[in-house]
Order: C-alpha cells, then sequence, then structure tokens
C-alpha cells in the first residue's frame, strides 16, 4: 500500500504551517504501507494541481491531506467535504473566492472513503484528544478534500481520499490569547495513529460509534 499525504505552506501571515512540519516528521513506512510526503500551496486551484501531479507520479492508494484549522483543541479527520469555495482571507496568490462552485460537473458534498471513527479511536487509545469533524470550512482546506474527491469520482476510482485538521502550535499563539495548541510531534504521533487506523481498516467498514464529534 502507497499513501501520500499532503501538508499546506504557510498562510494568513504565518511563518510556519503545522500541517506540513507535522506531514514531515512521519516515518516513511507505516505498518508496511509507503508513505509519500508532499508539500502543496494554500492556493485555491494551484493546490489541486500540485496534488494531482503527485498522483501521477507516485500512484497512491490513499491520498490523505493536512491542514491547519486553527482554533480547534484536537485533531480532527473530517467526514465531508462540500462544493463551495467562500474565502474569508485571501489565499497565498490573492485569491478570494466568495459562493463559487469547486466543480460545476461534482457532488454537493462528497464523503471520506476513510475509516474516520476508527481513526479517532486509535488515536483516543494513544492518549490524545481527537474528534470526527463534519465540516471542513470553506477555505483552501476544504477545497483540496472536495478535488481530491472529485479526482476519485471522476479519475481515480480505486484511490480512497481524506482529511485531518490539526490545531495551531505555540509559537503561532504567543499574541493569540486563549488560543489552544499543539506540539508538532504530538501531531505527528496523532497523524501516525490514523494512518495506522487506515492501513488496518483497509477493505473493512468503519466502526460504527466512536464518542467525541465537532461540528
Amino acid at each position: 500500500m502507497k499513501i501520500l499525504v499532503t501538508g499546506f505552506d504557510p498562510f494568513g501571515g504565518e511563518k510556519i504551517n503545522p500541517a506540513w512540519e507535522a506531514v514531515k516528521k512521519l516515518p516513511d513506512t507505516i505498518k508496511d504501507a509507503e508513505i509519500v510526503k508532499v508539500e502543496i500551496p494554500t492556493v485555491y486551484g494551484k493546490s489541486a494541481d500540485v496534488c494531482k501531479q503527485a498522483i501521477q507520479k507516485h500512484q497512491p492508494d490513499i491520498v490523505l491531506n493536512i491542514g491547519q484549522a486553527g482554533g480547534r483543541f484536537t485533531i480532527t479527520p473530517e467526514r465531508v467535504a462540500i462544493n463551495v469555495d467562500d474565502a474569508r482571507i485571501p489565499d497565498n496568490e490573492g485569491n478570494q473566492p466568495i459562493d463559487q462552485l469547486i466543480q460545476s460537473d461534482g457532488q454537493a458534498a462528497y464523503f471520506t472513503q476513510l475509516p474516520v471513527k476508527a481513526m479517532v479511536e486509535n488515536i483516543k487509545r494513544n492518549g490524545f484528544p481527537t474528534a470526527v469533524s463534519n465540516t471542513a470550512g470553506t477555505f483552501v482546506c476544504n477545497h483540496i478534500m472536495y478535488q481530491v474527491q472529485y479526482m476519485i469520482d471522476k479519475e481515480f476510482p480505486n484511490m480512497k481520499g481524506g482529511f485531518i485538521h490539526v490545531p495551531f502550535i505555540a509559537e503561532q499563539v504567543v499574541d493569540k490569547p486563549n488560543q489552544p495548541f499543539m506540539n508538532i510531534s504530538d501531531m505527528a504521533f496523532c497523524i501516525e495513529k490514523g494512518l495506522e487506523a487506515i492501513v488496518d481498516f483497509a477493505g473493512k467498514e468503519d466502526l460504527k460509534a466512536v464518542g467525541g464529534e465537532t461540528h
């Protein structure tokens, strides 16, 4: 099995993006699955282009995109991506789409094929807070999750895809009072535990119930 894991570059005036920093710390092999790590730009459209190039090059069985969600307390695997770009701030090339469809011939929403509840359960079992999230937002994180699902729908039917959001790290919240944070090593550990569950549940149904869902 080969898993492509992507992380975004810094955006919104930040000097670091914990998503990519955590991805870089992942081992190259997890439970005999090869882990391919690629940085993608926080840019509408271009993020999907870079991700698709990596898919074409590496031919992964699974794509897991990682992104930052400042303000969240926990690691949150995403259940669904919606067909809308609606940017509160510009992306890294100044694009700020409002109420735009991502793909005119795409579904209104796509659900992940990854076992998000099993991922949450394995992370919890290893001592970290986590929850299934039911909204990936409408910025570039939702955009890339949706675009990968669209690629699966239209071009790569044997591939599976999903997304995990991670919190800020400490240095990002020095001037942001009362914002939660997590350190990079713990993020990487949690993502690794999520990936273990992905490998373990390959070809199986996800767990039916697990506590701790978030909006």
